[in-house]
């Protein structure tokens, strides 16, 4: 009897401690910080009564995964992963981040949180004493609950509330804990209490009727949303523009679909990159079925016609011919905007897999794009999964009016919350925030 007295009370601490909610701050970025004294904190900060509610966690460790063909791509399999969850721009984040903010303020009075060496990567099974302060700054934050002692020994424990930190961070969940993610547990409680104060103002500001269907872009997330009747329909890993060429932020409706569309270069495109790639490779444009037309005498040009020593060539229209090759994938999505930027496919699927998705000319490209359109098609007659897949396998051109137009918010969101006492951070890729401390390794720029 005793014997299963103990096997219960093991199984409900570990159920206790897989259903607890993390205050967690990753970033890429280097930072410095004075922390307080550890032991005082510890002794005076603990896990607020909402921090440790259930919440949707295997939700978050199941976004960021590569794109495989149609493994992920297949209807309803994202759908069901996610159809409960609320949207960033729900009716109650605003609160929910007020709410967190008193937590961080907590923190901040106390002297901060702890600095966690980083000169050595640590994973299940290692013993050090970096590990006992790592242990320590979890619990702080609630990742870890605090009756599981401060060993040296990274244990499953460990393990688990690491992985919980980096998911809500957009670091990949992997538990290894480097200097991606030690980065991110050394941001200063104060800077993440000043990132929380100033999205607090932006969500504000979009926290009216934003339509029964819409598309939300966070930028710097690099995320997609679709939100249907206040629930996110299907989440779709992005990849956003460089830090020197920006996705802008915008409202705007999604009116056109594009099937294996031709790509018509931006000359911002043909000056930064195609010239250059002409200089070093002559057979660059033909590889990649790219036209040259001189619009004003109405005549193709050859490449070897073009001065590429010059900026001649930003007289032309360059024209990439739909297939496999094309930037846009098979397929574009059109909504009006004066930055003449859009949502689109891409054949380089594997940037998906990356925790730094920054690496665009300032349109988005789409994870599971096929979802996302019959999603977006949705009351257009005839547009069903099965119409779009054909669409894209005909490899002809075809040009669709989406009939009911789709509302899409691109925002610059760096740290929101949910219901549940989930708290996001994003890097402030594009160093909107003002905060001095959270600027951009330039090395990761894509």
């Amino acid at each position: 009897m005793e014997k299963q007295v103990v096997r219960k009370t093991i199984q409900n601490n570990k159920q206790s401690n897989r259903n607890r909610a993390t205050f967690a701050e990753p970033s890429r970025r280097t930072f410095l910080t004075t922390g307080g004294s550890l032991l005082a904190s510890l002794a005076t900060v603990s896990t607020p009564v909402w921090a440790q509610a259930i919440n949707p966690i295997d939700e978050v460790l199941n976004q960021g995964q590569v794109e495989w063909g149609d493994r992920f791509d297949t209807p309803g399999q994202t759908v069901a992963a996610v159809r409960t969850a609320e949207p960033t721009l729900s009716a109650s984040t605003a609160a929910n981040i007020e709410s967190a903010m008193q937590f961080y303020y907590s923190v901040v009075q106390r002297g901060g949180w702890p600095l966690v060496p980083d000169d050595q990567t640590l994973r299940i099974g290692n013993r050090a004493h970096t590990v006992t302060i790592l242990r320590q700054r979890l619990i702080m934050s609630g990742d870890l609950v605090q009756d599981v002692g401060v060993s040296e020994v990274f244990d499953s424990y460990v393990d688990a509330a690491v992985r919980r930190f980096q998911s809500r961070h957009g670091i990949d969940p992997d538990g290894l804990a480097g200097k991606e993610t030690f980065a991110a547990i050394n941001v200063p409680a104060e800077v993440r209490l000043r990132q929380l104060e100033t999205n607090l103002v932006r969500l504000r500001s979009m926290s009216g009727y934003l339509g029964d269907r819409y598309v939300m872009v966070n930028i710097p997330a690099a995320e997609i949303e679709t939100v249907e009747n206040g629930y996110v329909h299907s989440r779709h890993t992005g990849v956003v523009g460089k830090i020197d060429r920006q996705t802008p932020v915008l409202t705007s409706k999604i009116h056109q679909i594009n099937f294996n569309p031709y790509w018509h270069v931006p000359k911002s495109i043909i000056l930064k990159d195609l010239i250059p790639k002409m200089q070093k490779d002559p057979s660059y444009l033909q590889d990649n079925r790219i036209h040259i037309r001189d619009l004003r005498n109405n005549i193709e040009l050859d490449a070897s016609q073009v001065n590429w020593n010059s900026e001649e060539a930003l007289n032309y229209q360059f024209r990439q011919e739909p297939g496999a090759k094309n930037s846009m994938g098979s397929i574009k999505i059109n909504f009006h905007n004066k930055h003449a930027v859009y949502l689109h496919d891409t054949p380089s699927k594997t940037l998906f897999g990356s925790s730094y998705r920054f690496h665009s000319s300032g349109c988005v490209r789409v994870q599971n794009v096929r979802e996302f359109v019959t999603w977006v098609l949705n009351g257009t007659p005839g547009w069903d999964r099965m119409a779009v897949d054909a669409a894209i396998r005909s490899g002809e051109r075809n040009d669709v009016s989406v009939r009911d137009r789709v509302p899409i918010y691109m925002t610059y969101i760096t740290a929101w919350a949910s219901n549940g006492g989930m708290i996001h951070f994003r890097d402030d890729i594009y160093n909107r925030d003002g905060l001095s401390a959270m600027s951009p390794i330039v090395a990761q720029q894509g």
